[in-house]
């Protein structure tokens, strides 16, 4: 099965490299990202992490994730926000115009103005914003009958499976494949308030931290007047590892779907067809030390200690793929066969880094404190996939359900080591198992890590050549 995947023409790459250069010649002083040296809460440095990644696993993880396993993801984009009523800016299902002011006036009219910059249209600018945040947060749902079929089939497979755990979401009605090479993760327009709400919801609830410390650059907190941030950071210090690591990682997840949204910006659209590329302005406006006043960089380590989390993830859970029990079944004998190899081989990879994060420096307490904490820390990360249902773009929806899920089966495995290890060669294990949908998430959320990092180096360069302009 193969489904073709509309790809950019050589017009649309020349204007992309027209529209970048004007782009950089706005940036007369950018300032390089002060990303390098030793991460804090491991012995690992991000020159090691960026050589590992661009020539051992980015190229191999592309081509995994384009596999008909791993292509397909199914999710229910249709669950209620269970915190809050879904009332910011564009925020319900394929963010349609009806929550934007003046949503009484004809979308046809505003469809039918060749002129953006008519006094009208400027008068109608947040109109316009939710429009094209409809259009480009929509799922594309097109599947062919061959791929429904073979969905069937992959149903019957794992219906006769030994799972670890049912997740009724998947059994839903409203649930639904999504190709996700036709729906990249890439800019939306999904904006404002609606989205803060979201990301507020999850650092102000969810991470460990109390009302009064206030996290740097929050726009819906109280001026903190010649406060830096100093303060909070001098807080996260203070906290156990468990803790600050549940922090990095939210934070790291936070900067690698906003550098997706930097390197696939909407550049311009002439005649209804975009042109996607790098906005070196956006990158800048979130990452750049002196315009976030040295948050950027610290954001972007998050970033490297995230991706170190998932990669000893994945070094931990090869035993379970490498059983000849485990077939990654679409029902195409030979791609499946090609497929687990090469996903063996990128565990391979995974395993010889020489740098991993100890996971077992976490919750090595005595073993009442531990396993309280443990629950803890699970119970917050569940509820953080929650909100996930609270995103008002469909598109920025799926990635983050995917992405969340994908950093939660990569704790499922790290904190089930034990169980990992006593698998049988030959037949189900009761103690251990992983679902389709965890399975193609986790190997996604990490691709969608090691594109970051591959993304902030193409910045990095990109940057260096605008300083020299």
């Amino acid at each position: 099965m193969s489904l073709g995947v509309r790809r950019a023409g050589a017009g649309q790459g020349a204007a992309a490299a027209v529209q970048l250069l004007v782009t950089l010649s706005f940036l007369p002083s950018v300032v390089e990202v002060q990303v390098t040296g030793v991460l804090d809460d491991c012995l690992c440095d991000v020159d090691s992490i960026d050589n590992f990644n661009t020539f051992k696993i980015f190229p191999k993880i592309k081509k995994l994730q384009e596999r008909d396993y791993f292509r397909y993801y199914k999710v229910n984009l249709k669950r209620p926000c269970p915190f809050w009523a879904e009332d910011g800016h564009c925020s319900i299902k394929d963010c349609h115009v009806e929550p934007c002011p003046e949503s009484k006036i004809p979308v046809g009219i505003k469809a039918g103005s060749s002129n953006k910059y008519l006094k009208v249209a400027n008068n109608t600018r947040e109109l316009e914003d939710c429009e094209q945040a409809s259009k480009l947060g929509a799922i594309n749902s097109t599947l062919s009958n061959q791929s429904r079929e073979a969905f069937i089939d992959w149903a019957r497979y794992d219906d006769s499976q030994d799972h670890f755990c049912e997740l009724d979401d998947e059994r839903s009605p409203a649930a639904q494949y999504v190709d996700l090479l036709l729906n990249p993760e890439r800019y939306t327009g999904y904006k404002g308030s609606s989205a803060w709400r979201v990301w507020n919801s999850i650092y102000e609830e969810n991470c460990f931290k109390p009302r009064s410390v206030y996290r740097p650059l929050n726009p819906l907190a109280p001026s903190r007047g010649e406060d830096d941030g100093e303060s909070f950071y001098t807080w996260l210090e203070g906290l156990c590892l468990e803790k600050r690591v549940f922090y990095k990682l939210i934070s790291g997840l936070h900067a690698s779907i906003n550098l997706h949204l930097c390197a696939n910006y909407l550049l311009e659209e002439t005649w209804g067809k975009p042109t996607w590329g790098p906005n070196m302005k956006e990158f800048k406006r979130r990452f750049d030390p002196v315009e976030t006043k040295g948050e950027g960089p610290r954001r972007l380590k998050n970033l490297y200690f995230l991706y170190l989390i998932e990669l000893r993830a994945l070094s931990k859970v090869a035993p379970y793929f490498e059983r000849s029990i485990v077939d990654l079944y679409t029902g195409n004998v030979k791609e499946d066969a090609d497929t687990k190899t090469l996903l063996l081989n990128i565990f391979q990879d995974t395993k010889s880094f020489p740098m991993h994060f100890d996971e077992k420096s976490m919750f090595a307490g005595d073993k009442k404190g531990a396993k309280s904490l443990k629950e803890e820390f699970r119970l917050h990360f569940k509820n953080i996939s929650r909100i996930m249902d609270c995103v008002g773009c469909d598109k920025c929806r799926l990635w983050g359900k995917l992405q969340t899920q994908g950093l939660g089966t990569a704790l499922k495995i790290l904190f089930s080591e034990k169980e990992i290890q006593k698998l049988p060669e030959n037949s189900p294990s009761k103690g251990f198992q992983l679902t389709r949908q965890e399975i193609v998430a986790l190997l996604n959320a990490f691709g969608r890590l090691s594109t970051s990092i591959k993304e902030l180096q193409n910045f990095k360069v990109l940057l260096q050549h605008s300083s020299s302009i």
